[in-house]
């Protein structure tokens, strides 16, 4: 439910910007989040030393949701990224490409490639004087849009379905606030 309302109010902002209603490019990016000992499903993140849940998402080019997907954090993020971009790709088939940081390399495109036949472009790792690249910086601020919810500063729910529901309804928020 939460979803159709997410996506018609990412519909009536994309026209309002002047943009078409359906996006043709998704960003994608997870984050790695703290889960209480109540959590059904949990793993260790050993890249960012976070025993929790990951929250891979999609945005749209201008920042807006497209997709949420909520796992335990011990799943790389090469083979759990194809279940976020299927989402996105499955609810707006006007995707045309994905944009991934270097962690998306190899496995992911493979699978983007294999399962929905669409390209990656995999942004290059810029060093920490010259900061974020533009396209990674929008689903970067997406991320922290949702830091902002109490809620989301740390991942109280026991089912991952709860989880993403609690990160959608955290978005309408920004997005209505936005709009």
């Amino acid at each position: 439910m939460w979803q159709k309302i997410m996506e018609a109010i990412v519909k009536k902002i994309r026209t309002k910007a002047g943009r078409k209603p359906n996006p043709s490019y998704g960003i994608i990016d997870f984050q790695s989040i703290k889960t209480t000992s109540a959590s059904a499903c949990h793993g260790f993140d050993g890249g960012k030393k976070v025993k929790g849940r990951k929250r891979h998402i999609v945005v749209d080019i201008m920042g807006n949701l497209l997709a949420i997907v909520v796992h335990s954090a011990n799943i790389h993020d090469t083979t759990s990224g194809i279940d976020p971009a299927s989402v996105a790709y499955g609810k707006y088939p006007t995707i045309k490409k994905f944009c991934g940081d270097c962690g998306y390399r190899k496995t992911f495109i493979e699978n983007v490639a294999h399962e929905l036949g669409i390209g990656v472009d995999i942004s290059p790792k810029i060093s920490p004087q010259d900061g974020v690249s533009p396209k990674r910086w929008i689903v970067e601020r997406t991320l922290s849009w949702a830091n902002h919810s109490r809620r989301l500063s740390k991942d109280y729910e026991i089912s991952t379905v709860s989880a993403q529901n609690m990160f959608i309804l955290s978005h309408i928020s920004t997005l209505l606030k936005r709009f």
